[in-house]
């Protein structure tokens, strides 16, 4: 499996210089290409602006699965849940999100 760190490297002052960890939108005042001092460094949302053809299929498909599932259960956070956040290449629960699923009556 091969990972990108887009967290870190969109936090290093090697490819953005001085004041990487700071907001400062006019340092895409000349294009994105420029932005960085290693070009292409800014990874929004994925590589390139191309997107699979089936995707909005999958999304669909998902929203509907989700929905069946939703109307048959609830979710609640368990009682053991801690928060601790832990940002990796996104932001996820540092020991897991224990939740409790119970199946809602039916009618």
């Amino acid at each position: 499996m091969f990972a990108v760190p887009i967290v870190l490297m969109h936090h290093d002052p090697d490819i953005w210089g001085e004041g990487a960890d700071e907001f400062k939108p006019e340092r895409f005042a000349e294009g994105i290409a420029n932005a960085s001092m290693d070009s292409p460094a800014l990874f929004p949302f994925g590589w390139v602006p191309r997107i699979c053809v089936g995707q909005n299929f999958a999304l669909l498909e998902a929203k509907i699965g989700l929905s069946m599932i939703l109307q048959q259960f609830l979710f609640e956070l368990s009682p053991s849940y801690t928060h601790a956040p832990c940002p990796v290449s996104t932001l996820q629960p540092q020991h897991g999100a224990q939740i409790n699923l119970t199946r809602l009556p039916t009618f």
